[in-house]
C-alpha cells in the first residue's frame, strides 16, 4: 500500500526567520526521490516539515489527505521514518538494544517484544546486513555499521515513507555506495518510498527516479532526474558551469556531472 504525502502551500522557518516563504510538493507513488540545492536553500527545512519535526508557519502538510500534525505521532511512526543528519545514542548501547526503538510504536508502555518483533528486528538486520554484529556496542562500530544499525532502526518502524537527511555525511567513499545501493534495493525489495536530501549530485542522479530543487527557499525544479538533472539548471542552483555524461555501468545507465568552472569566475 502506498501513501500520499503531500505539502500545501507551506511557509517555513525559526522564529522570525522564513526559509522557505511557499510551497507545494505531492509524493504520491513509491519511489526515490532526492532533494537538491545549495547550502542554505532549505533542503533539510522541507525534509523536517514533511517528516512532522518542524509545524509549518503557514499551510499544511497531509499524509493520506489528514494534517500530520493532528495525527497522533504513533500513527505517523507507523507509516514513516526518519533519519536526521546528526543522531546520538549511548556509545554502550548494542545493535539489538538501538533497533528494538523501531518496534516502540506497535508496543504499550513496558510491554515486552515478542515473537513478531523478534522476526520483523531480524528481518531488517539481514536486510541491512549487521545481524552478525546484534550484539556489538554502538561505539565499536565504524561509520558505516553505524549508519547502517540506525538505518535498521527506521526500517524496524515497518515504515512506508523513509525520509533521510544527508544519509552518505561522514562517509568514505566505499561506505556511501555501499549505503546508497542499500537504499535502492530497500526500495526495491519493499516497494517503500524514499525521500532524501543529498549534497553529492552524482549519487543523486544515479540512485533516484525523481529529484526536487529547491534554491534561496523556493522550488526550481521537480521532476524525473533527466529533466532536472541538466547543465543549465545545475548553473542556475550553483552557479557552475559542468558537463553531464551517461556512464553505463552493470547492465545499466545513469547520468554524471563534472563540475569544471564557475560562472562567477568566468564572467570576472
Amino acid at each position: 500500500m502506498s501513501h500520499t504525502i503531500e505539502a500545501q502551500s507551506i511557509k517555513l522557518g525559526y522564529g522570525s526567520k522564513v526559509i522557505i516563504p511557499e510551497m507545494d510538493i505531492v509524493i504520491d507513488k513509491p519511489e526515490i526521490i532526492s532533494i537538491i540545492g545549495p547550502n542554505g536553500s532549505g533542503k533539510s527545512t522541507l525534509l523536517k516539515a514533511l517528516s512532522r519535526i518542524l509545524s509549518p508557519l503557514a499551510g499544511c502538510v497531509l499524509l493520506d489527505g489528514k494534517d500530520i500534525h493532528q495525527l497522533q505521532p504513533v500513527q505517523v511512526a507507523k507509516i514513516m521514518a526518519i533519519l536526521p543528519q546528526t543522531v546520538h545514542a549511548p556509545g554502550d548501547m548494542t545493535v539489538y538494544d538501538l533497533v528494538a526503538y523501531g518496534r516502540m510504536p506497535y508496543k504499550k508502555m513496558f510491554e515486552k517484544l515478542d515473537s513478531n518483533d523478534q522476526e520483523c528486528m531480524a528481518a531488517v538486520l539481514e536486510a541491512t546486513g549487521i545481524r552478525q554484529m546484534l550484539h556489538r556496542r554502538l561505539d565499536s562500530l565504524s561509520g558505516g555499521e553505524r549508519q547502517r544499525a540506525w538505518l535498521a532502526m527506521a526500517l524496524a518502524q515497518e515504515p512506508r515513507l523513509l525520509l533521510l537527511d544527508e544519509p552518505t555525511t561522514y562517509l568514505d567513499i566505499h561506505h556511501q555506495l555501499e549505503l546508497m545501493k542499500l537504499v535502492r534495493k530497500l526500495h526495491q525489495d519493499m516497494q517503500i518510498t524514499v525521500i532524501m536530501v543529498l549534497h553529492d549530485l552524482n549519487h543523486a542522479a544515479r540512485f533516484s527516479q525523481r529529484m526536487i530543487a529547491v534554491k534561496d527557499g523556493l522550488l526550481f525544479a521537480d521532476g524525473p532526474v533527466e529533466e532536472v538533472f541538466t547543465v543549465e539548471n545545475l548553473r542556475a542552483l550553483y552557479g557552475v558551469e559542468t558537463t553531464i555524461m551517461t556512464i553505463e555501468q552493470g547492465g545499466s545507465s545513469h547520468l554524471v556531472c563534472f563540475p569544471h568552472d564557475s560562472c562567477l569566475k568566468q564572467k570576472a
